[in-house]
């Protein structure tokens, strides 16, 4: 099977007008819809997605039709939340999905709302996306006008209402909860689960929260079917994946891959290796939330779950960047390190204070105004938050973190070296 056949997300990237319904309605889009809303019922939706074995592309990786499950039968309301909210450092294939082809996010969204019986639902789409957000509501008005959605569709008897919510250009919002809680009116702030948003969430009724790629798979699934899904990757990580590639490779951008593509392969063939002077030093492979891994270790990987956590990190949102060795891994730290203490909500004292702490320290070691004893404290710092969280912000933190160490230890020791050979610190870096 060429490359070529596996483009299920991707097929229309880059086409002239791909993001008109004239344009999507010609290669086949709605097809699936009118399939499911002719003859299938909610459950048997459910199931197909189940047995196609897909998973949340948000970061999770939980598998979607369980989760579709979890909605209870007895429901009286139930409500169908699409997250673009896309804040992840490194990661931008839900752009893409949404600017190049948005009818396709919105085909499976009407699908996957009626597989859960919702008959109300949200595209909460990042606040900096402001052209997106026209983008995606031009497209939502023009299902609205074709009777894709809206009362009655396609005389199936099915009804839904579709809404584009603009987001305020939080991180926290991509959280499920926080992006629940910010379409209310109330803060855009994480809440304790459970319960859980399929039981009790927007309006305290079941609500089912996935992301962009996640849904956008659901009509190729429906009409190709469970198994032919399962033709593209392996048996435990099945189906398709964008990845975002940022970095000094000689060709960036969204890549659609079979999942199980060994990197090496992915890196030759597609990336095209390192640009001319550059080698490779590490990857971040899922988004910056995920450990770093070190040129050789990511080089021996398959890009499915299981490879990449055997290797300890994660597949995340598939937000790969490419780390040259001419990076200072200091550096990079301290940037990421600023992006999440920013980005912190305040609400839980581990992160909020947690956050800044790592931020201070990394800001000392690149200003040279370290001593021995902060590496330490930077790995008793990671202890009290890790895991001891409404949200896992901290947890995210704390990966790249501990990662870093782990891997580029000596970059971090010399920086100290550097200072104890330039003379004592001053005070404040001494924290007195």
């Amino acid at each position: 099977m060429s490359r070529q056949d596996c483009r299920i997300l991707s097929a229309r990237f880059g086409r002239p007008d791909g993001h008109r319904l004239a344009v999507y309605q010609a290669a086949g889009g709605y097809q699936a819809l009118r399939l499911v809303l002719a003859g299938m019922k909610p459950d048997e939706v459910i199931e197909v997605v189940k047995e196609s074995g897909l998973r949340g592309r948000g970061g999770a990786g939980f598998p979607t039709g369980a989760k579709w499950s979890f909605v209870p039968k007895t429901a009286d309301q139930v409500y169908f939340f699409v997250n673009a909210d896309e804040s992840e450092p490194g990661t931008f294939k839900d752009r893409y999905l949404l600017d190049y082809d948005p009818h396709q996010t919105i085909e499976g969204t009407i699908i996957s709302a009626f597989a859960v019986r919702a008959n109300l639902a949200f595209i909460y789409v990042r606040g900096e996306f402001g052209w997106l957000v026209d983008r995606v509501q031009r497209a939502v008005d023009e299902a609205y006008a074709a009777g894709f959605l809206g009362r009655n569709i396609l005389g199936s008897g099915y009804d839904l209402e579709m809404i584009v919510h603009k987001g305020a250009g939080a991180y926290i919002c991509g959280e499920e909860t926080g992006l629940i809680n910010s379409v209310t009116g109330t803060k855009g702030q994480p809440s304790i689960k459970p319960p859980f948003p399929a039981v009790s969430g927007f309006l305290g009724k079941p609500t089912i929260v996935n992301n962009v790629e996640t849904v956008a798979a659901v009509p190729w699934i429906m009409l190709n079917g469970a198994a032919a899904y399962r033709g593209f990757g392996t048996e435990k990580s099945p189906g398709t994946k964008l990845w975002s590639v940022s970095g000094p490779v000689r060709r960036q951008g969204v890549y659609e891959v079979p999942l199980g593509l060994p990197f090496r392969e992915f890196f030759r063939d597609d990336l095209g290796g390192m640009r001319d002077g550059e080698e490779l030093k590490a990857c971040i492979v899922g988004g910056s939330s995920v450990p770093v891994l070190t040129a050789e270790e990511i080089l021996s990987c398959t890009l499915d779950y299981e490879s990449l956590q055997q290797a300890g990190t994660m597949l995340g949102s598939g937000g790969m960047i490419i780390i040259p060795q001419s990076a200072d891994m200091v550096e990079l730290l301290k940037v990421l390190m600023h992006f999440y203490w920013d980005e912190s909500c305040g609400q839980c004292t581990p992160c909020r204070e947690g956050t800044g702490w790592l931020h201070r320290v990394t800001s000392k070691l690149l200003k040279g105004e370290a001593v021995a004893e902060d590496l330490a404290l930077l790995e008793r710092i990671c202890d009290g938050m890790a895991g001891l969280t409404i949200c896992p912000l901290a947890d995210a933190a704390v990966m790249p973190v501990r990662s870093f160490l782990k891997r580029f230890r000596g970059e971090f020791a010399a920086r100290i070296h550097e200072t104890a050979a330039a003379g004592s610190p001053t005070r404040w870096a001494r924290g007195e």
